[in-house]
């Protein structure tokens, strides 16, 4: 079959074409039905497929996390009741508003042992936070090295929470040394002063 023939087809009568030409119009027709069902079918089906692949990927980890959480369950619960219960003992550590006064007398009179002189004992305004208050307390002291170590191990040994920060210790000009110092000590809110501060 030359190129000559196939000027001469005749698509009306599709049935008398040469062999070669009628496999080559079935092939051609084929792959476009192929083509089409592709395009218009399984293309769009592939998509889902891989959508629901990645979900359920997502959905086995979710579940393998879970079920390593229900798993461990009685361990997470004694883990959390023992939380509580520290959170609840330190909770008692901090003072309520009624044992702040005692607790900076505590402090003064540990500075007072401890053999230092207080230029300055100076509480400043509450800083309430989530669930407690912050008391800072300016302190200037003057003593010597031992006293002030003397003293700042005593702030810690007291029964409730007292923090130092920003300590500077200085010589004076006749040879004395001067420490000032920032304690905080906190103090739990109660619940009417909780929904307060947000």
């Amino acid at each position: 079959m030359d190129l000559s023939e196939l000027n001469e087809l005749d698509l009306s009568n599709v049935a008398n074409w040469p062999l070669p030409a009628r496999i080559f119009v079935i092939a051609l027709v084929f792959v476009s039905v192929l083509a089409a069902g592709y395009w218009l079918d399984i293309k769009d089906q592939q998509g889902q497929l891989e959508k629901a692949e990645r979900k359920e990927s997502e959905l086995r980890t979710t579940f393998e996390n879970r079920a390593r959480k229900a798993a461990n369950l009685e361990a997470y619960e004694q883990q959390l009741a023992e939380m509580r219960e520290s959170f609840g003992a330190m909770l008692r550590q901090l003072p309520n508003r009624t044992e702040v006064a005692e607790l900076l007398v505590d402090i003064s009179q540990t500075g007072l042992a401890a053999g230092l002189e207080f230029e300055l004992f100076k509480p400043q305004a509450e800083v309430p936070r989530e669930f407690y208050a912050e008391l800072p307390i300016s302190i200037r002291v003057k003593g010597n090295y031992h006293e002030f170590g003397e003293f700042v191990s005593g702030v810690a040994a007291l029964p409730r929470i007292v923090t130092v920060h920003d300590v500077n210790i200085k010589e004076n000009k006749d040879g004395e040394l001067t420490m000032d110092i920032l304690a905080k000590t906190y103090r739990y809110l109660d619940e009417e002063e909780e929904g307060g501060v947000q």
